[in-house]
């Protein structure tokens, strides 16, 4: 379909209706969308629905899922999931991306290295807590190590007393601090993907684009103590699935917005941090594209970095452009000068009236620094797992021996057993493959640092950075799960001891990587974070508590109806078939991106081809959401979300339902595919009820 720039598809932005009439909003489940819903839907949806499907949703690594039968059946996208079908297939010496897995039994489901699922269960308000430990007095670094020690303090407390994982998230930039406690599951195991030529039908040329045709789908199961979970909450499937018109909502984990975001700021992200984001991403994926094209195998090894690279670069693209749109700088200008006025009428918000010169001083640092901070700490420099194994040993090593409270985040008691799931997971590493990305990693670095730097130096050795790089990961061990394992139990000792070149590596750059960190968070996190909670105070007072946080990646609830949009003169329908979808193959001949599996093409006369497949709506999404549950006021699954539109991407920073769509995949849809193409009676029934308990062998 044709695209339209951003202005053109805002272009009546500014005459839209307040956002109070729009379905708008990535709300918290502690302060749900009641009157809006009521007020315009009639709707009402009671506590316990909401506490029905925020446990019935899971928070995966990468992007969200749910549960779907009482046996711990999950289902998330086949782009979510990606990344440990292709660990397994890597061990079994198969290619389950290419071709699909399904077990049949619950002896044929496979364990996934290093996943874990998490389970919202509470949240509580613990924002008087945090801000009593920071005096007004206290300079930046004395303030962010103060609230550092407080949230460690309360994290450990509620972790040792709960046995959930426990995690104290920053909301209206630094007005609010809540504390959300998660049930944990380690023990995944693979049910079912499908190939991803179906899961990814139309590949990128498709990508963010609408209409679509994607099996964008992968059942997993939780296992606890060695047997499925049973669950108490999980959602019904709906056999009818949404139908145009029809008001859903969308419960799933959006990881960032810039919504509340200062003028200064935008322009910042405008200027210098998207454009630096996408040489980035531009560079790694013309590096893995050529590797791909290589060979089978190497393509293979590549996949899902290549897909997550292409599919970022494509976003940040989009949200560029909408920054680049003067239609959008305008509203987002009007909207501060009206904060702003209100400010300086109310005696009350006076200290917030320097907050927006602070954010702006900020961006000039942010400016001066981001290379330097993503070469050495974001660790853009040394593109591999290796280097990630080593830089982890090497800093627990050294925080585990600190009080909880003085520890960099990822290491307090509370964030390490995560950690471990990650460190000590069982994965293949290729050598070529590591190679291959570390020397463009040193490569980057030489041209962002130069070759002339001190410390660049002694990481090259007197060598190309091919060779360095070579040499780099032939001489380590740390692909070996026992070493890893060893040097973590080990401690310090341990790690200092190893004679091992990714670890020489690691410790040798800490110090100045530790640097650049430290900068980060105290002259411009925690400064941010004391500016933004002054505007958060205007913000309050001139909307009151009606309105919602920029996303975190935490749970939140989006709704709106089924609907299409017009374009280019022409109506969009919501709702696409399987009859779409056969004869979008046939207008490409059936080529890739748009070539379909074999059993696709043998099962057609099978499947009825006006089943409804993919959908869309005007629920408020981004990237995080991906696999959140679609469901309809009962509560029933009725889709899954598995993209936006291309015109969605300027929601990043602000809300239109003009032409931007949420994309979800049909709940009867699923149904179809499952029953007829893929013959997966068994999994039918479990997740539509006649088998409720989980599968036997």
């Amino acid at each position: 379909m044709t695209r339209r720039t951003c202005g053109l598809l805002l272009a009546a932005l500014l005459l839209a209706p307040a956002a109070s009439f729009a379905d708008e909003g990535m709300w918290l489940f502690t302060n749900a969308p009641k009157k809006q819903l009521k007020d315009k839907y009639n709707v009402d949806i009671t506590d316990q629905w909401l506490d029905h499907v925020q446990k019935s949703s899971i928070r995966f690594p990468h992007g969200s899922g749910s549960f779907v039968s009482a046996g711990g059946l999950v289902m998330t996208n086949h782009h979510v999931g990606a990344e440990a079908v292709q660990k397994i297939g890597e061990n079994d010496g198969k290619d389950y991306i290419k071709d699909g897995f399904h077990a049949r039994s619950q002896k044929d489901e496979k364990k996934v290295p290093g996943m874990e699922l998490n389970v919202l269960q509470s949240i509580e308000d613990v924002t008087k807590t945090v801000n009593t430990a920071v005096k007004p007095e206290m300079k930046p670094a004395e303030a962010f190590a103060a609230r550092r020690a407080a949230i460690a303090k309360i994290e450990k407390e509620s972790s040792d007393k709960t046995k959930l994982k426990s995690e104290v998230v920053t909301l209206y930039q630094g007005a609010q601090y809540h504390l959300y406690r998660y049930k944990k599951y380690t023990d995944v195991r693979l049910v079912f993907a499908p190939e991803k030529a179906i899961a990814f039908f139309g590949g990128d040329p498709d990508n963010f684009e609408y209409p679509r045709y994607d099996l964008d789908i992968t059942f997993f199961r939780v296992y606890e103590n060695g047997k499925p979970a049973k669950v108490e909450h999980h959602l019904t499937w709906s056999r009818d699935g949404a139908r145009e018109d029809e008001l859903v909502f969308v419960a799933g984990h959006p990881g960032r917005t810039n919504r509340l975001n200062t003028v200064a700021e935008l322009r910042y992200f405008r200027d210098t941090g998207y454009p630096f984001r996408l040489q980035q991403l531009y560079r790694r994926e013309v590096l893995l594209g050529n590797y791909r094209e290589r060979s089978s195998e190497n393509k293979r090894k590549a996949e899902d970095l290549f897909f997550s690279v292409a599919n970022s670069r494509k976003a940040f693209k989009g949200m560029l452009g909408g920054l680049l749109d003067p239609a959008i700088m305008a509203k987002k200008v009007a909207e501060e000068k009206k904060l702003k006025l209100a400010a300086d009428q109310d005696e009350k918000l006076k200290d917030a009236k320097v907050a927006w010169e602070k954010v702006a001083k900020i961006q000039q640092l942010r400016k001066k620094i981001i290379r330097p901070y993503t070469m050495w700490e974001a660790g853009a420099g040394f593109n591999s797992e290796l280097f990630t194994y080593a830089r982890a040993l090497v800093r627990a090593g050294d925080e585990r021996k600190k009080p909880n409270s003085e520890r960099l985040r990822e290491y307090t008691e509370s964030s390490l057993p995560t950690l471990e799931v990650q460190l000590l997971s069982d994965e293949k590493i290729y050598d070529d493959y590591e190679t291959l990305r570390l020397a463009d990693g040193l490569t980057y670095l030489c041209e962002e640092i130069g070759i002339k730097n001190e410390l660049v130096k002694k990481i090259l050795a007197a060598k190309s950075p091919q060779e360095r790089a070579y040499e780099l990961v032939k001489g380590s061990k740390l692909k070996d799960l026992e070493v890893r394992k060893k040097l973590y139990e080990g401690g310090k000792k341990a790690v200092d001891e190893a004679d091992d070149t990714m670890i020489a590596l690691a410790k040798l750059v800490d110090a100045e990587a530790r640097k650049w960190r430290k900068q980060v968070d105290t002259e411009i996190e925690e400064a941010r974070r004391q500016a933004y909670a002054d505007i958060a105070k205007v913000k309050y007072a001139v909307e009151g508590d009606s309105t919602y946080p920029d996303a975190t990646f935490t749970l939140r609830l989006a709704y709106g109806p089924v609907k299409g949009y017009e374009e280019n003169g022409k109506q969009v329908t919501p709702l696409t078939t399987f009859s779409g979808l056969y004869e979008r193959s046939a207008d490409h001949e059936n080529r890739d991106p748009f070539e379909l599996p074999r059993r696709w093409l043998a099962k057609k006369d099978k499947l009825d081809l006006k089943t409804p497949f993919n959908f869309i709506c005007t629920a408020d999404i981004i990237g995080g959401n991906s696999g959140s549950p679609v469901v309809n006021r009962k509560g029933e699954l009725v889709g899954i979300i598995f993209d936006g539109n291309i015109q969605s991407l300027v929601l990043d920073f602000i809300y239109t339902e003009e032409q931007a769509r949420a994309l979800a995949v049909h709940s009867r849809g699923i149904l179809e595919a499952l029953s007829k193409v893929y013959e997966a009676t068994e999994l039918v029934d479990e997740i539509t009820g006649k088998n409720s308990a989980s599968r036997q062998e």
